[in-house]
């Protein structure tokens, strides 16, 4: 399946969704998904709420028919519950829309008690409190998708992870030549860093070689390693390129994280 890019994701749901909040939206998700991967905790603990901003004013927008790229959080979710049962809803999926403003105002709500507008001295930001927001914000992305998406709906599940494209700062790219910017690094770490890069299309075997400053002995058997049986992290596809499996992805997270940053 093709890798999707920003520009055509956008297409893809502009109209009926407003342009501009819209990239806003990737905006947010794609700063919160970066610092995450690199293990910065906190950002994605306490600024999360720029992402229920503007995901809460697609919401309104959509139910309400208006457009207003300003208006707080509670208000646009407030019309959307309709406690009252006097607005008119827009919104394709009445049910979607509920559960869509519920999980913003727990996002809204946990980011303010977690101290984003009054700072708690005592408060450290840490990856659970992190992997819940963060979890959070990808069923909602997910959710705008599932709902709007007027391209080939088969590519819906891969969109999310192809408009991150797997960047990491230590990743330099230099008129094609992509280069890991770290000295410290393995050969079987700079390939694991390579393939996380490359994400669902990975890399040739032949590009490792020109990627990988290391004899080519060594990047082989490092990928003979990481593709046995017994570690299971490098899979070989069927047009020869290797990509990591979940389990290889796993570890350059948990692994690598330190490595990820020049």
């Amino acid at each position: 399946m093709p890798t999707i890019d920003r520009v055509t994701l956008i297409a893809s749901i502009c109209p009926p969704l407003d342009k501009q909040l819209t990239e806003q939206l990737l905006d947010d998700f794609v700063s919160l998904e970066r610092r995450y991967v690199l293990r910065d905790w906190e950002p994605a603990t306490l600024d999360g709420g720029q992402f229920t901003e503007a995901a809460s004013r697609i919401l309104y927008h959509q139910d309400s028919g208006n457009l207003d790229r300003r208006r707080q959080v509670d208000k646009c979710l407030t019309y959307v519950e309709d406690p009252t049962n006097n607005n008119q809803h827009n919104y394709p999926e009445r049910k979607s829309a509920l559960h869509t403003a519920k999980v913003l105002r727990t996002i809204y709500k946990f980011r303010s008690d977690r101290g984003a507008v009054h700072i708690d001295p005592q408060y450290s930001a840490n990856h659970l409190d992190s992997k819940f927001v963060v979890d959070c914000v990808r069923w909602v992305l997910s959710e705008i998708l599932r709902v709007f998406w007027t391209g080939n709906r088969a590519d819906v599940a891969v969109a999310i992870r192809a408009i991150v494209e797997y960047d990491v700062p230590v990743i330099g790219n230099y008129e094609g030549q992509l280069i890991v910017q770290r000295v410290d690094c393995t050969a079987e770490e700079e390939i694991l860093i390579l393939l996380y890069h490359a994400g669902e299309k990975g890399l040739s075997r032949s590009e490792l070689g020109k990627y990988v400053p290391k004899a080519p002995a060594r990047v082989t058997e490092n990928l003979s390693r990481l593709s046995s049986n017994r570690m299971r992290q490098v899979i070989k596809l069927g047009n020869g390129n290797y990509r990591l499996t979940d389990l290889g992805i796993q570890r350059v997270l948990r692994e690598l994280g330190a490595k990820l940053v020049i």
